[in-house]
């Protein structure tokens, strides 16, 4: 199938300003090389970026999901916690999106250069458990503005977030992500390959995207991030029976060297009715008093037992 997509002359950028160059990686139908753009940002200055365009061999679902993607990000417009989108070439040759790059790539592999021993068990002194809450706020803050755009996100994790200079996380990959402005959810119909272990259960049972599901997705991920990087349900590999414990109340348990504060956030994001998780305002709410209240400390003593902070 031949794909014909109209000219947008706000976000066009011509093929001959643009140098590809190395890889950085690939995604389920996208990969993603590091370029030169010349004139993208200052007529005068040639920028580091992201190209994101299909795999060699690619499906015609891919080429949709990329479109998809390309609308989306022009749509949601800029947050310093979202990947920013630069510009586009969608004529007279293959889709390339252009976005600004994270020299640190991307947070799962971060996480995992920073780790100290094999059993995730040790968070040494450049990643802080400072350092790790504020990245659960950045992430809640980019999600808190994506949720106010009526954006549904669908593969919220660590791999999809990207770090930048400084240590400023974007959320980034918005292959499978819905403009949910019409609706409030998003009813997925057709099949693919699902990051089952970040989904909430209504997305699991009845393919249903909401913003709450992305608040489920949101604990897995803050549970990455307090385990530096730790694979979510590690002794699970029958979905369905992991499906099943999770309806009778099963929750993975607190990372050590995590606060119950930040396991209270988790295991509210975790609650099994949409309607009983927190909003990303108050997540944002509840980490931002957490660092307050933690000060100068490296953070918070850990309390005897679990207590609610929403």
């Amino acid at each position: 199938m031949e794909f014909y997509l109209p000219l947008d002359t706000e976000w066009e950028f011509p093929r001959e300003k643009l140098v590809l160059g190395r890889f950085l990686g690939e995604g389920e139908f996208g990969r993603v090389v590091e370029s030169e753009a010349s004139g993208i940002i200052d007529d005068n200055i040639t920028t580091t970026v992201a190209v994101k365009m299909l795999k060699v061999k690619h499906s015609d679902a891919d080429m949709i999901n990329l479109v998809s993607e390309l609308e989306i990000m022009k749509l949601i417009g800029m947050h310093p916690n979202v990947l920013r989108l630069l510009g586009c070439c969608t004529q007279n040759g293959p889709l390339l999106i252009i976005t600004e790059y994270a020299v640190h790539g991307n947070l799962l592999s971060f996480l995992h250069k920073h780790v100290a021993s094999e059993n995730f068990e040790t968070v040494p002194s450049e990643l802080s458990q400072r350092t790790l809450v504020t990245f659960g706020l950045q992430v809640a803050q980019g999600m808190e503005y994506l949720s106010s755009m009526k954006c549904v996100h669908r593969d919220l994790a660590a791999r999809n977030i990207l770090v930048s200079d400084n240590q400023i996380l974007k959320i980034a990959d918005f292959g499978l992500a819905r403009d949910i402005k019409n609706k409030d959810y998003y009813r997925k119909k057709s099949g693919g390959r699902l990051p089952v272990k970040w989904m909430a259960p209504e997305a699991l049972l009845r393919r249903l995207y909401t913003v709450q599901s992305d608040v489920w997705s949101y604990g897995i991920l803050l549970w990455e991030i307090m385990t530096l990087g730790g694979s979510p349900y590690p002794t699970f590999t029958d979905m369905k029976k992991l499906l099943r414990d999770i309806h009778s109340g099963y929750r993975m348990e607190k990372p050590p060297d995590c606060s119950m504060e930040m396991y209270s956030i988790m295991r509210h994001c975790w609650n099994y009715l949409p309607t009983d998780r927190p909003s990303f305002s108050m997540i944002v709410e509840n980490l931002e008093e957490i660092l307050q209240n933690s000060g100068d400390n490296d953070i918070l003593e850990e309390s005897d037992s679990y207590e609610s902070s929403m």
